[in-house]
């Protein structure tokens, strides 16, 4: 609070130091960052002041009664000073905090185009929130499997009480698909957990892709495939 009513009015604070108000980052070990939305003349030790007269009131929101940028601004500007795996943490820590999920955030970033921080920002959404229909899944996983020497699986049934895309009973292989890989809820959690326990004490073998990696990493998806193939029970003699 200091830094910010040192920088004068219409101060707050921004990127890093935002970020750790927030609670899903931390702030630079030699400065704390504050914009203004004015030209500034502040030259102040220990203070990185980012003179910004474009930004809009409304990116402007308090916490714990300190002028911070909103969640959507702050990690445009964490975006622009934070490497893609110090982002993907503080995304991760924002979404356990029901700070802002990842599918508001990448929808917000429609409303910023052009602005800086958006390019990395969706790159990482992208790859982590997309999602194929079921239509389109089957159509692009059913080659790989064929690819890697799987017989035909079958599509949505239930195994174990739990509903999965594919599964081949005769060589015990469960594969699931997933277009989120952030998980909001404890409880979604716990039920992720539980149906890879419970597959595993049946003797099965589950894997786990994303939407993105069978559209878009298709050769990983078949390495992994065919890898795993040659351990499953009954892959030497298949009915």
């Amino acid at each position: 609070m200091a830094a910010v009513l040192a920088c004068g009015p219409g101060a707050a604070l921004s990127h890093r130091s935002a970020a750790a108000l927030w609670g899903c980052g931390k702030e630079h070990e030699d400065y704390i960052d504050v914009s203004v939305r004015r030209d500034s003349e502040a030259r102040i030790r220990g203070i990185r002041c980012h003179r910004r007269p474009t930004l809009p009131p409304s990116a402007i929101t308090k916490r714990q009664g300190i002028p911070l940028t909103q969640p959507v601004q702050t990690f445009l500007d964490l975006a622009t000073v934070t490497g893609p795996k110090g982002l993907e943490r503080a995304i991760n820590q924002a979404d356990n905090l029901d700070v802002i999920n990842p599918d508001a955030l990448r929808k917000a970033l429609d409303d910023h185009a052009g602005a800086p921080g958006v390019r990395p920002l969706r790159r990482i959404l992208d790859k982590h929130t997309f999602r194929l229909s079921d239509d389109e899944l089957e159509l692009l996983f059913r080659p790989l499997a064929t690819a890697a020497g799987l017989p035909t699986p079958l599509t949505k049934v239930q195994v174990n009480g739990f509903e999965v895309d594919f599964f081949w009973p005769d060589l015990g292989l469960v594969v699931e698909t997933d277009g989120w890989r952030y998980h909001r809820t404890p409880a979604t959690q716990t039920r992720d957990a539980l149906r890879f326990q419970t597959h595993t004490a049946g003797g099965l073998t589950p894997i786990r892709f994303s939407h993105w990696q069978v559209k878009y990493e298709p050769s990983h998806v078949l390495n992994i495939l065919r890898r795993t193939k040659a351990h499953l029970r009954g892959s030497l003699h298949p009915h």
